[in-house]
């Protein structure tokens, strides 16, 4: 019998919380669901690895045997310790902490949607109505919120510790999405978003949109803490029937700039469930590995999709960080809309029921990270983070391409649907037009196939380069944006609103 058919129904995500001291983690490898169903197959007894927790003790000494590592715990568990503690930098300007409340407006969802099964979701019209009033530049600057462990990282002078912090902030980013069923607004070719923020954050980061179809944004943050971070994203969606699935295309890069070390990564597939019938719930799913491309160190991450049939806490996240050799040093466990924790390894040996598992012996988990509390009235401000609630604030000084100046969904914002769906309307069809001039200008001999599907646009304030570490070409920041904010002068950018 299938789920939902008898009389048992499954519960939600939400209704399932994560249980501290489990740390199983399934080793299943399929991270997409069959288009007939959204239920995954439980996964039970395959589990690849088990840890046993063991006491700290100062004279401690790791114990000898396959796997043993050699890191001291004692002393490099400084860094680590309280990383998730870090209080909110205090800011002279002071930013808005509410928007107008979302009006309540009803629609079928599936009166739109029932005709675009299989297609591409950048390409079918929708109202306002699905949407935040945030763009997908402002959601993917949103990465950034827990940025305080990057800065934190800085200071590891071991490279599987400071692993251990990456590996938390990759997993942060996905804590905003628990509630936020409603998709951004996507951007407008050659839009822009910036996040001044180097007073009270320490960073600046800008996102331009590169691309329409498909849809690309290049990102580029400098933190004034020794790191940086940039990644070109290209969002693939596709409308299943019963659920939609979002898959992030693109790696991730970041770098300290003391060490050298260099990560990359990519993300992971987002799944919305009950698009028909029922309460829209958002799932993620899929591996992540990290690597470090200059001491190989590696974390493998798995995120463990929802299932009905499986004992397993909802939203787990687990991972092993190793070292170049292959050594496991850290165990990581936790659920991506919580808490991440690490457990120091002092032991591993094979599993001695004869499965393919490894035993882990550790030391008592260390809290790395913890979402921050959503602010008062968030379930009537689209749940929206802190950090969100400022990010569609008006500033004076940015570019006439700043989402913040989009005017559809300013409109959006302050409860004015109606106007705002007229104005999507209009910016899109003035797209429309735009891209159509760039392919009449563009004559037979301009070039080849690959400059006929982009229609000629070059991106203002990122280039595509030759990425080494991936060997993917990328957009990557080229500079002038910070310049000419401080010139006040944008006469080159285009008019696109």
């Amino acid at each position: 019998m299938r789920p939902g058919e008898g009389q048992r129904q499954p519960r939600r995500p939400w209704e399932l919380g994560w249980k501290p001291g489990s740390f199983l983690t399934s080793k299943g490898e399929n991270s997409e669901e069959d288009e007939d169903t959204e239920y995954f197959d439980a996964m039970e007894d395959s589990t690849s690895f088990i840890t046993v927790v063991t006491e700290a003790k100062e004279d401690r000494k790791p114990e000898s045997g396959p796997g043993t590592t050699t890191v001291d715990w004692t002393s490099a568990d400084n860094v680590l310790d309280g990383a998730s503690f870090m209080p909110k930098n205090s800011c002279k300007v002071k930013r808005r902490v509410r928007i107008p409340d979302k009006p309540n407006y009803s629609l079928n969802l599936w009166s739109i949607m029932k005709n675009c099964i299989g297609r591409e979701l950048s390409r079918i019209p929708m109202p306002v109505n699905f949407n935040e009033p945030l763009s997908m530049l402002q959601r993917l600057t949103e990465d950034l919120e827990y940025h305080h462990l990057l800065d934190k990282a800085v200071n590891c002078t071991s490279s599987v510790e400071q692993m251990c912090l990456v590996a938390a902030f990759s997993v942060s980013s996905y804590s905003t999405t628990v509630h936020r069923i409603a998709k951004p607004f996507n951007p407008m070719l050659g839009e822009t978003f910036e996040l001044d923020r180097m007073e009270d954050m320490g960073l600046r980061s800008l996102c331009e949109q590169v691309s329409h179809h498909p849809p690309s944004a290049a990102h580029h943050v400098f933190s004034k803490h020794g790191w940086s971070l940039w990644q070109e994203i290209t969002i693939a969606s596709k409308f299943r029937g019963k659920y939609i699935s979002i898959m992030p295309l693109g790696a991730i890069h970041l770098e300290f700039q003391a060490s050298g070390n260099h990560y990359v990564w990519r993300k992971s597939t987002s799944t919305v469930h009950n698009i028909i019938v029922g309460k829209l719930w958002i799932d993620q799913s899929g591996d992540i590995e990290i690597v470090n491309h200059k001491t190989k160190d590696r974390c493998q991450l798995k995120f463990v999709p929802y299932s009905y049939f499986s004992k397993e806490a909802a939203r787990k996240v687990t991972g092993v960080v190793s070292d170049s050799q292959g050594k496991a040093h850290y165990v990581l466990s936790g659920s991506w809309d919580d808490q991440m924790e690490c457990s120091k390894i002092v032991h591993s040996s094979p599993s001695s029921d004869g499965r393919q598992k490894t035993v882990y012996q550790t030391l008592p988990a260390k809290l790395l990270w913890r979402k921050y509390p959503l602010p008062e009235n968030a379930e009537n401000m689209y749940y929206f983070s802190e950090l969100a609630l400022t990010l569609n604030e008006q500033e004076d000084g940015v570019a006439p391409t700043d989402s913040r100046l989009r005017p559809d969904q300013r409109l959006m914002e302050r409860g004015r649907w109606d106007e705002a769906n007229t104005e999507k309307q209009r910016l899109e069809e003035k797209q429309r037009l735009s891209r159509r001039r760039r392919l009449e200008s563009c004559t037979a001999g301009c070039g080849g196939e690959e400059e006929k599907e982009s229609d000629g646009y070059v991106p203002l304030w990122f280039e595509k380069r030759l990425d080494p570490l991936t060997g993917e070409m990328a957009c990557m920041y080229k500079g002038g944006y910070w310049e000419a904010k401080e010139k006040k002068d944008w006469h080159m950018c285009p008019n696109i609103f």
